[in-house]
Protein backbone atom coordinates (compact mmCIF):
# COMPACT_ATOMS: atom_id res chain seq x y z
CA UNK A 1 0.00 0.00 0.00
CA UNK A 2 1.12 3.56 -0.77
CA UNK A 3 1.59 5.67 1.88
CA UNK A 4 -0.92 8.79 2.18
CA UNK A 5 1.88 11.18 3.08
CA UNK A 6 4.21 10.62 0.09
CA UNK A 7 0.90 10.63 -2.55
CA UNK A 8 0.23 14.04 -2.24
CA UNK A 9 2.50 16.69 -3.24
CA UNK A 10 3.92 19.00 -0.57
CA UNK A 11 3.57 22.88 -0.59
CA UNK A 12 6.94 23.34 -0.77
CA UNK A 13 6.94 20.87 -3.62
CA UNK A 14 4.47 22.91 -5.17
CA UNK A 15 6.29 26.67 -5.27
CA UNK A 16 9.08 24.92 -6.03
CA UNK A 17 7.31 23.65 -9.36
CA UNK A 18 5.39 27.15 -9.80
CA UNK A 19 8.86 28.99 -9.67
CA UNK A 20 10.10 26.58 -12.14
CA UNK A 21 7.88 27.03 -14.37
CA UNK A 22 8.07 31.02 -14.05
CA UNK A 23 11.68 31.02 -14.75
CA UNK A 24 10.62 28.14 -18.27
CA UNK A 25 8.33 30.87 -18.96
CA UNK A 26 10.94 33.96 -18.25
CA UNK A 27 13.58 32.20 -20.55
CA UNK A 28 11.04 31.29 -23.52
CA UNK A 29 10.07 35.22 -23.11
CA UNK A 30 13.72 36.23 -23.14
CA UNK A 31 14.64 33.84 -26.04
CA UNK A 32 12.04 35.22 -28.18
CA UNK A 33 12.66 38.69 -27.84
CA UNK A 34 16.47 38.21 -28.54
CA UNK A 35 15.30 36.16 -31.60
CA UNK A 36 13.10 39.35 -32.45
CA UNK A 37 16.14 41.90 -32.52
CA UNK A 38 18.49 39.30 -34.08
CA UNK A 39 15.82 38.74 -36.92
CA UNK A 40 15.64 42.51 -37.57
CA UNK A 41 18.97 42.73 -37.42
CA UNK A 42 19.53 40.24 -40.22
CA UNK A 43 17.33 41.87 -42.47
CA UNK A 44 18.93 45.40 -42.05
CA UNK A 45 22.73 44.19 -42.10
CA UNK A 46 23.12 44.71 -45.41
CA UNK A 47 22.74 48.26 -44.84
CA UNK A 48 24.63 48.36 -42.24
CA UNK A 49 26.67 51.34 -43.93
CA UNK A 50 23.60 53.03 -45.32
CA UNK A 51 22.74 53.27 -42.07
CA UNK A 52 25.78 54.93 -40.49
CA UNK A 53 25.82 57.50 -42.87
CA UNK A 54 22.70 58.11 -42.25
CA UNK A 55 23.74 58.60 -38.48
CA UNK A 56 26.97 60.24 -39.15
CA UNK A 57 25.11 63.13 -41.34
CA UNK A 58 24.19 65.47 -38.75
CA UNK A 59 28.37 66.16 -38.10
CA UNK A 60 29.24 65.17 -41.78
CA UNK A 61 26.83 67.94 -43.04
CA UNK A 62 28.36 70.80 -40.78
CA UNK A 63 32.14 69.79 -41.12
CA UNK A 64 33.81 72.27 -42.54
CA UNK A 65 35.24 71.35 -46.19
CA UNK A 66 37.76 69.30 -45.78
CA UNK A 67 37.01 67.57 -42.80
CA UNK A 68 36.09 64.11 -42.15
CA UNK A 69 35.77 61.07 -40.00
CA UNK A 70 38.36 59.09 -39.35
CA UNK A 71 38.88 55.17 -38.31
CA UNK A 72 41.70 54.90 -35.02
CA UNK A 73 41.02 51.12 -34.95
CA UNK A 74 41.51 48.28 -37.40
CA UNK A 75 38.21 46.79 -36.99
CA UNK A 76 36.30 49.76 -36.19
CA UNK A 77 35.23 50.42 -39.87
CA UNK A 78 33.08 47.05 -39.91
CA UNK A 79 32.11 46.94 -35.91
CA UNK A 80 30.64 50.15 -35.42
CA UNK A 81 28.20 50.34 -38.31
CA UNK A 82 27.40 46.74 -37.15
CA UNK A 83 26.93 48.32 -33.54
CA UNK A 84 24.49 50.94 -35.03
CA UNK A 85 23.18 48.17 -36.69
CA UNK A 86 22.08 46.23 -34.21
CA UNK A 87 20.86 49.31 -31.83
CA UNK A 88 18.24 50.46 -34.90
CA UNK A 89 17.25 46.61 -34.60
CA UNK A 90 16.73 46.66 -30.91
CA UNK A 91 14.39 49.94 -31.38
CA UNK A 92 12.77 48.38 -34.16
CA UNK A 93 11.89 45.05 -31.99
CA UNK A 94 11.27 46.99 -29.05
CA UNK A 95 7.66 46.72 -28.99
CA UNK A 96 7.33 43.13 -29.39
CA UNK A 97 9.92 42.82 -26.56
CA UNK A 98 8.00 45.09 -24.71
CA UNK A 99 5.26 43.03 -25.20
CA UNK A 100 6.77 39.83 -24.13
CA UNK A 101 7.66 41.52 -20.49
CA UNK A 102 4.15 42.52 -20.61
CA UNK A 103 2.67 39.33 -20.97
CA UNK A 104 5.10 37.56 -18.35
CA UNK A 105 4.31 40.46 -15.76
CA UNK A 106 0.95 40.80 -16.85
CA UNK A 107 -0.88 37.72 -14.78
CA UNK A 108 0.59 39.14 -11.55
CA UNK A 109 -0.89 42.45 -11.92
CA UNK A 110 -4.60 43.59 -10.76
CA UNK A 111 -7.15 44.91 -13.45
CA UNK A 112 -6.54 48.28 -12.91
CA UNK A 113 -3.15 47.79 -12.92
CA UNK A 114 -3.41 46.08 -16.61
CA UNK A 115 -5.55 49.25 -18.05
CA UNK A 116 -2.60 51.50 -16.77
CA UNK A 117 0.69 49.95 -18.12
CA UNK A 118 -0.50 49.44 -21.77
CA UNK A 119 -1.01 53.30 -22.45
CA UNK A 120 1.86 54.23 -20.33
CA UNK A 121 4.44 51.52 -22.07
CA UNK A 122 2.87 53.00 -25.51
CA UNK A 123 3.25 56.32 -24.50
CA UNK A 124 6.78 56.13 -23.48
CA UNK A 125 7.75 54.15 -26.78
CA UNK A 126 6.52 56.73 -28.88
CA UNK A 127 8.35 59.95 -26.47
CA UNK A 128 11.38 57.78 -26.34
CA UNK A 129 11.38 57.80 -30.02
CA UNK A 130 9.92 61.64 -30.16
CA UNK A 131 13.43 62.58 -27.37
CA UNK A 132 16.27 60.29 -30.49
CA UNK A 133 14.29 62.53 -33.65
CA UNK A 134 14.59 65.50 -31.21
CA UNK A 135 18.30 64.89 -31.06
CA UNK A 136 18.87 64.07 -34.24
CA UNK A 137 17.20 66.77 -36.01
CA UNK A 138 17.42 69.69 -34.13
CA UNK A 139 20.00 69.01 -31.55
CA UNK A 140 23.37 67.19 -33.41
CA UNK A 141 22.99 70.08 -36.21
CA UNK A 142 23.22 72.64 -32.93
CA UNK A 143 25.99 71.14 -31.53
CA UNK A 144 28.17 70.52 -34.84
CA UNK A 145 27.51 73.35 -36.72
CA UNK A 146 28.43 75.83 -32.96
CA UNK A 147 31.61 73.20 -32.06
CA UNK A 148 32.77 73.55 -36.17
CA UNK A 149 32.54 77.63 -34.89
CA UNK A 150 34.87 77.22 -32.04
CA UNK A 151 37.56 75.24 -34.34
CA UNK A 152 37.80 77.77 -37.06
CA UNK A 153 39.81 80.51 -35.11
CA UNK A 154 42.18 77.76 -33.67
CA UNK A 155 43.21 76.51 -37.51
CA UNK A 156 42.37 73.41 -35.94
CA UNK A 157 41.00 70.50 -38.33
CA UNK A 158 37.62 69.26 -37.21
CA UNK A 159 37.94 64.98 -37.60
CA UNK A 160 36.70 62.55 -35.38
CA UNK A 161 37.22 59.02 -35.17
CA UNK A 162 33.73 57.20 -35.57
CA UNK A 163 33.82 55.26 -32.69
CA UNK A 164 34.03 58.20 -30.37
CA UNK A 165 31.26 59.96 -32.71
CA UNK A 166 29.09 56.70 -32.09
CA UNK A 167 29.28 57.10 -28.15
CA UNK A 168 28.63 60.20 -28.17
CA UNK A 169 25.12 60.04 -29.76
CA UNK A 170 24.31 57.32 -27.90
CA UNK A 171 24.67 59.23 -25.09
CA UNK A 172 22.51 62.40 -26.18
CA UNK A 173 19.96 59.80 -28.09
CA UNK A 174 19.91 58.31 -24.17
CA UNK A 175 19.80 61.71 -22.89
CA UNK A 176 16.92 63.11 -24.83
CA UNK A 177 14.71 60.25 -24.79
CA UNK A 178 15.08 59.90 -20.85
CA UNK A 179 14.21 63.96 -21.05
CA UNK A 180 10.84 63.09 -23.12
CA UNK A 181 9.59 60.36 -20.71
CA UNK A 182 9.44 63.14 -17.87
CA UNK A 183 5.89 63.30 -18.65
CA UNK A 184 5.52 59.69 -17.82
CA UNK A 185 7.05 59.78 -14.48
CA UNK A 186 5.33 63.10 -13.15
CA UNK A 187 2.08 61.00 -14.39
CA UNK A 188 3.06 58.16 -12.61
CA UNK A 189 4.31 59.96 -9.33
CA UNK A 190 1.06 61.66 -9.03
CA UNK A 191 -1.22 58.61 -9.92
CA UNK A 192 0.29 56.16 -7.13
CA UNK A 193 0.07 59.42 -4.50
CA UNK A 194 4.03 59.23 -3.94
CA UNK A 195 3.69 63.58 -4.44
CA UNK A 196 0.55 65.89 -5.34
CA UNK A 197 -0.11 68.33 -8.29
CA UNK A 198 0.20 71.18 -6.02
CA UNK A 199 3.72 69.70 -4.49
CA UNK A 200 4.65 69.44 -8.11
CA UNK A 201 4.24 72.80 -8.62
CA UNK A 202 5.72 74.22 -5.29
CA UNK A 203 9.20 72.47 -6.34
CA UNK A 204 9.24 74.36 -9.94
CA UNK A 205 12.16 76.72 -9.81
CA UNK A 206 14.31 73.52 -8.08
CA UNK A 207 13.33 71.63 -11.34
CA UNK A 208 14.46 74.46 -13.49
CA UNK A 209 17.70 74.21 -11.69
CA UNK A 210 18.47 70.88 -11.80
CA UNK A 211 17.18 71.02 -15.54
CA UNK A 212 20.36 73.74 -16.02
CA UNK A 213 22.64 71.09 -13.69
CA UNK A 214 21.63 67.66 -15.56
CA UNK A 215 22.01 69.54 -19.32
CA UNK A 216 25.49 71.29 -18.08
CA UNK A 217 26.90 67.49 -17.02
CA UNK A 218 25.41 65.73 -20.06
CA UNK A 219 25.71 68.25 -23.43
CA UNK A 220 28.88 69.97 -24.66
CA UNK A 221 30.35 72.58 -22.68
CA UNK A 222 28.85 75.61 -24.42
CA UNK A 223 25.26 77.40 -23.59
CA UNK A 224 23.18 76.83 -26.77
CA UNK A 225 23.87 73.13 -26.21
CA UNK A 226 22.74 73.62 -22.18
CA UNK A 227 19.64 75.34 -23.66
CA UNK A 228 18.55 72.73 -25.91
CA UNK A 229 18.39 70.18 -23.21
CA UNK A 230 17.41 72.09 -20.46
CA UNK A 231 14.23 73.94 -21.94
CA UNK A 232 12.51 70.86 -23.46
CA UNK A 233 13.25 69.06 -20.01
CA UNK A 234 11.28 72.07 -18.34
CA UNK A 235 8.68 72.27 -21.12
CA UNK A 236 7.83 67.98 -20.58
CA UNK A 237 7.87 69.11 -16.74
CA UNK A 238 5.30 71.62 -17.12
CA UNK A 239 3.49 69.39 -19.90
CA UNK A 240 3.69 66.03 -17.35
CA UNK A 241 1.92 68.55 -14.68
CA UNK A 242 -0.53 68.95 -16.93
CA UNK A 243 -1.23 65.58 -18.03
CA UNK A 244 -1.32 64.37 -14.92
CA UNK A 245 -4.02 66.59 -13.81
CA UNK A 246 -6.15 65.59 -16.67
CA UNK A 247 -5.21 61.95 -16.37
CA UNK A 248 -5.66 61.46 -12.95
CA UNK A 249 -8.10 64.22 -12.05
CA UNK A 250 -8.44 66.34 -9.01
CA UNK A 251 -10.45 63.88 -6.68
CA UNK A 252 -6.23 62.08 -6.48
CA UNK A 253 -5.01 64.90 -5.88
CA UNK A 254 -7.60 66.22 -2.90
CA UNK A 255 -7.57 62.59 -1.72
CA UNK A 256 -3.20 62.78 -1.05
CA UNK A 257 -3.79 66.50 0.43
CA UNK A 258 -6.40 65.12 2.87
CA UNK A 259 -4.12 61.98 3.79
CA UNK A 260 -1.08 63.93 4.27
CA UNK A 261 -2.93 66.34 6.13
CA UNK A 262 -4.29 63.82 8.54
CA UNK A 263 -0.96 62.10 8.67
Amino acid sequence: MSDPQHSQSSPEEGTEETFISHLVELRDRIIRAGVSVIVVFIGLVYWAPDIFRLLARPLMENLPKGGKMIVTDVTGSFFVPMKVTMLVALVIALPYVLYQIWAFVAPGLYQHEKKLVMPLVGSSYVLFLCGMAFAYFVVFPTIFRVMAHYNAPLGAEMSTDIDNYLSFVLTMFLAFGVTFEVPIVVVLLVRMGLVTIKKLKQIRPYVIVGAFIVAAVVTPPDVFSQLILALPLIVLYEAGIIAARLIVGKQVETAADEEQAAS
